[in-house]
């Protein structure tokens, strides 16, 4: 899969480019005012409410999704858009969106990647990307089959601490790095005992999410 090394805010930008030019700048900006604002269609209003690019001055939230009425009005709310779909099968087919930023559960990020970049939508998606090397593949095919933009927004990436150990490695401060290893760590994630492994309904009963007896391996991408 390609690897782009770039921020949130250059994907942002660079998909306006890319549905401009056909193309995804990966170095410096443009200078100057954007011909038009990157149009973003958000789905999934857990994660998916924990973003800033309203307040992107090149970007705005065109439309958002969510299956839950609640959840869905809480999108609007934080993003202050005025159009809501009830599903994102909905939602990717308004053509005024140039990118949709898929935040639903692991075991559908797929199948609602591929129908976006079928509709000719750049794609943002949550971790992890597939849960099967056929999946990735899918992917794949999609992006290059539509010639549209996908990266897996991978937050740890981005947190100070992985910023300055990839810094330390490109001034030298390890040396010539031979063999490293890493564990990573994210106690009960399956179980009753996080939160993100269940909701509680209407009624206050809990309901399992996608996360409850998830395999830990495929989940790993935040190490």
């Amino acid at each position: 899969m390609e690897t782009l090394a770039i921020s949130r805010r250059r994907f942002l930008a660079g998909v306006g480019m890319a549905a401009a030019a056909g193309a995804l700048r990966t170095g410096a900006r443009a200078q100057g005012p954007p011909e038009r604002k990157v149009r973003i269609g958000v789905v999934g209003g857990g994660f998916g409410a924990g973003f800033h690019w309203h307040e992107d001055p090149e970007c705005e939230v065109g439309a958002v999704s969510d299956l839950l009425p609640e959840r869905r009005q809480n999108l609007v709310n934080r993003y202050g858009c005025e159009k809501s779909y009830d599903s994102l099968e909905e939602l990717i087919e308004d053509d005024t969106l140039d990118a949709v930023a898929v935040f639903s559960g692991a075991p559908d990020h797929v199948r609602h990647c591929v129908a976006a970049m079928n509709r000719g939508k750049h794609c943002l998606c949550a971790v992890p990307a597939g849960l099967t090397l056929e999946e990735c593949e899918a992917l794949i095919e999609a992006k290059e089959r539509n010639g549209v933009k996908y990266m897996m927004a991978e937050t740890s990436y981005y947190r100070f601490p992985a910023i300055t150990a990839r810094r330390m490695v490109e001034d030298g401060s390890f040396g010539e790095i031979l063999y490293s290893e890493g564990e990573y760590y994210h106690p009960h994630i399956g179980t009753a005992e996080n939160d993100l492994s269940r909701w509680p309904d209407k009624e206050g009963n809990w309901q399992r999410t996608w996360r409850w007896g998830f395999p830990p391996m495929l989940y790993p991408t935040h190490s």
